[in-house]
């Protein structure tokens, strides 16, 4: 993998370097880093509620829609 050079603050430096365990490289943290947000999207996305009803509701809507 061809490696590249980004710009970052000092600050976010000495922050990458806290989330990094011993020989860890910053592609290694950064990579690691972003695993983990990109499950934590995933996570979110999977137990959001937004567009969802109720059973009940579901029930109710069925019931009036199956009517015999």
């Amino acid at each position: 993998m061809k490696n590249t050079t980004i710009a970052v603050s000092e600050e976010i430096r000495e922050e990458i370097k806290g989330f990094g365990g011993k020989g860890e490289t910053y592609s290694q943290v950064l990579s690691r880093l972003l695993k983990s947000a990109r499950e934590r999207q995933l996570q979110d996305l999977l137990m959001s509620d937004e567009g969802t009803i109720s059973i009940e509701e579901a029930l109710s809507k069925a019931k009036k829609k199956w009517q015999r």
